[in-house]
């Protein structure tokens, strides 16, 4: 799957396989198996990557981020739009449809 694809609020996106996540202080790091760096994915990172722990339309993920952290939709959209190119960038997830 291309990772220049353009995310919507309609793509649906999952984790990819081989990392190791976990809580430490309130943020959630992570180990990537495959390339064996850590990421510190920070405590809205965090509430995403759980989300994407099954297939979530990335507008799914933007309402979990506002109603978690109780900011405006255009704010969780970014934050959330931003993360989500960075996982797929870093091959760290994968988008399994669009619309």
């Amino acid at each position: 799957m291309n990772t220049t694809e353009v995310l919507s609020l309609e793509s649906v996106l999952v984790q990819r396989e081989g990392n190791i996540a976990s809580d430490m202080d309130g943020e959630k790091v992570m180990l990537n198996v495959k390339n064996g760096k850590y990421y510190n994915l920070g405590e809205v990172g965090g509430e995403i990557w759980t989300a994407l722990a099954s297939p979530v339309t990335a507008g799914r993920v933007v309402e979990i981020i506002q109603e978690s952290f109780e900011v405006p939709e255009e704010i969780a959209r970014q934050d959330v739009f931003a993360f989500l190119q960075s996982l797929l960038n870093e091959d760290l997830a994968a988008i399994v449809s669009q619309p």
